[in-house]
């Protein structure tokens, strides 16, 4: 690989990259590239698509309404993270941002916010969401941005579950107490509860579940964003691609 050609910028795109690609920019994207960043003609930019990997490319037209970008030479290979899902109950929204970025740089697939009992927040802007994600993508150097799913009543999600996808529920009940991940193969889905934990209701209907395991996630009860931080963690290292 030519250092020269080696970025520093990542950009996530809607096109198809390939070699000798151009790739046309948005005015907001050209607004960060040639206004924020002060790049120019030449200069080296990171793309991806969630498609086709990642792409060297280079400035070939810069304005401040728009620019070109052509694709000179494939840096890393299309790479899929492994089939778990996070459900968690969203709460503010500092926090909640920070679940979401946290969930794509540990490599979730899929992200669902659900509405439980105890949630706090009864809506979301699932736009502004999903452009955190592809930010967050940006930042940790993905080819794979997770899709962030609307506001899904837990119970509602529960009705349609597929049973083939487990799901470990982190029960903040059960900490101090042994509630370990089992091994077993096949796609998973993480459930965090919401800042004044699961109600009664919720956590006997997971409980009835045959394809639901309560876990414990330590001796002491977390936050909600540092128990989804550690249900990743703890996942990932048992059955994910850290394992």
């Amino acid at each position: 690989m030519n250092a020269k050609l080696r970025a520093k910028v990542r950009l996530f795109v809607e096109q198809p990259l390939g070699a000798a690609q151009p790739v046309p920019l948005t005015r907001e994207q050209a607004h960060y590239l040639f206004g924020v960043m002060r790049m120019s003609v030449g200069d080296p930019v990171a793309l991806f698509n969630g498609r086709d990997g990642e792409w060297q490319a280079e400035v070939a037209e810069a304005g401040k309404r728009g620019g070109i970008l052509v694709c000179r030479e494939q840096s890393q290979p299309q790479a899929t993270p492994p089939d778990l899902w996070l459900l968690f109950a969203p709460i503010k929204k500092a926090r909640t941002d920070f679940i979401v970025e946290k969930a794509v740089e540990m490599g979730a697939r899929r992200i669902l916010p659900v509405q439980t009992a105890h949630t706090n927040s009864e809506r979301i802007r699932q736009d502004r969401l999903q452009a955190h994600a592809i930010e967050a993508a940006e930042q940790c150097g993905g080819v794979f941005v997770p899709e962030v799913a609307e506001l899904t009543k837990l119970d509602r999600l529960l009705s349609g579950w597929d049973g083939a996808r487990r799901i470990a529920f982190c029960d903040e009940a059960m900490a101090g107490e042994t509630g370990r991940l089992p091994d077993t193969p096949g796609p998973w889905a993480v459930l965090i509860g919401p800042e004044g934990g699961f109600s009664e209701d919720e956590r006997k209907r997971l409980r009835g579940m045959e394809h639901a395991t309560a876990i414990s996630l330590g001796p002491r009860i977390l936050r909600a964003d540092t128990a989804a931080v550690a249900a990743l963690t703890l996942w990932q290292t048992t059955l994910g691609d850290w394992a």
